[in-house]
């Protein structure tokens, strides 16, 4: 299979003690031993992996997140690493295809020997591992996925997830339009799979009714049908949960039909530069005016963890395009090494999972992680983004709220700032 290495640019030899004759003449040979190695550490080094699409119908989305996950570890590795040891990111290709992730899942575990699975993208690929992983007592770090399959402490004591859910988006952009647009008709284009059913569920909490509620498939290159039944029902106000290369599809699909309407995307199929690149330059930035998405990291221009990762980015990933993908990966880099921080000098898989059920491995969204040892849910708030002359950027209050039928309700707290040039203390 297809995969990457990012190898360690660094590495810092963990210090010794005194003179091992002299000790070894006075002490027991048994009280001697080392805490007996875990699956991907050894005293110079951590491996870890992950499956991601970087061929097939979801690449062109979502490629770019692995690479700018490995830049950052790059950047951590010339600066140390964790603990002394540096982390090595083994990055496989799933083709987004459930089957194909199976194959690989099992190649990073038996072969590779990671210590961990970190940030496996995808809601019908990464389901096809969950049981495997957990049975075989792997830490499943991060999922790229805002499904709430996710958060079953009891059942998956070993996954956790990342992605603001989709239920919490669905309420969060439901709550926004009744807010925005008056005498609304409110319509649903999702995916025929848990992202789009759970995004839905989201949605249909908070309003009285949806009048057209379309899904699609991956496999199928074309909305057609699904775009005309929208326009049919005359919807003016649609929710998207899509991946960005349908969500292209669907503005697009659109445009040509001359339906005009008010788009709300979760934050899966939202990113603006990622659009543009699939609608092009000529039409993209007029297609997107007023594009309204959610999100939970840092976005803005000026937010000191986007200079950095920015920094980063010009350094160590060969001055790839800098979009929210870049944001999303730098920042699963990162949460992934304050948890290896506060996973002790010699990390385990269960130390991993005791440092994140801990609850101080906070991140750096714009509200903290909500991990715990009852709670695998990452973000459990997001804010609104909105394009507006060729900028998406924040717009009003971050929310929060909960993936049942609780209130949706402004988030009196800050986000979480950026320190020590983002190495994680140890």
């Amino acid at each position: 299979m297809p995969q990457l290495r990012t190898s360690p640019t660094r590495r810092r030899p963990r210090r010794t003690a005194g003179p091992l004759v002299a000790l070894v003449t006075i002490v027991p040979l048994a009280a001697c031993s080392t805490p007996a190695a875990s699956p991907g550490v050894d005293e110079e080094t951590v491996t870890i992996g992950t499956h991601t699409p970087l061929t097939g119908p979801a690449a062109a989305g979502y490629s770019s997140i692995s690479a700018a996950a490995s830049a950052y570890f790059d950047y951590l590795n010339d600066n140390g690493g964790i603990h002394g040891r540096s982390i090595e990111y083994v990055v496989k290709d799933d083709a987004y295809n459930p089957a194909t992730t199976q194959t690989v899942v099992r190649e990073l575990v038996q072969e590779d020997e990671v210590l961990a699975v970190v940030n496996g993208l995808g809601t019908p690929t990464h389901s096809a591992v969950l049981d495997y992983l957990n049975e075989n007592e792997v830490p499943d770090l991060f999922v790229a996925s805002g499904s709430p399959s996710w958060d079953q402490a009891e059942t998956y004591p070993w996954t956790f997830g990342y992605n603001a859910d989709y239920i919490t988006e669905g309420k969060v952009l439901a709550h926004h339009a009744q807010q925005t647009y008056d005498d609304a008709v409110y319509c649903v284009l999702g995916q025929d799979d848990d992202f789009g059913t759970d995004f839905t569920v989201g949605l249909t909490t908070v309003l009285d009714d949806l009048a057209s509620t379309q899904t699609y498939s991956v496999s199928n290159q074309d909305v057609t049908a699904q775009i005309g039944a929208m326009q049919a029902a005359g919807c003016t106000v649609n929710f998207l949960a899509t991946v960005n290369g349908f969500t292209a599809l669907a503005l697009g699909t659109a445009a040509k039909m001359g339906y005009r309407a008010q788009w709300l995307s979760s934050s899966s199929g939202g990113d603006y530069p990622t659009l543009v690149g699939y609608l092009g330059e000529d039409v993209g930035p007029a297609l997107l005016e007023g594009f309204v998405s959610t999100n939970y990291l840092p976005f803005s221009a000026d937010d000191p963890w986007v200079e950095l990762f920015r920094r980063v980015n010009d350094e160590y990933n060969d001055g790839a395009p800098f979009t929210g993908n870049t944001v999303f990966g730098m920042s699963v880099a990162y949460t992934f090494a304050e948890t290896l921080a506060r996973a002790g000098e010699d990390p385990t898989r269960e130390s991993l999972v005791e440092a994140l059920e801990s609850g101080e491995v906070v991140g750096n969204g714009i509200v903290p992680l909500g991990f715990g040892a009852d709670s695998r849910r990452a973000f459990g708030g997001v804010g609104i983004t909105v394009v507006e002359g060729g900028v998406q950027d924040y717009v009003g209050e971050v929310y929060t709220t909960d993936t049942g039928d609780g209130d949706v309700v402004v988030y009196d707290g800050e986000a979480v700032p950026l320190e020590n040039d983002g190495i994680p203390q140890t």
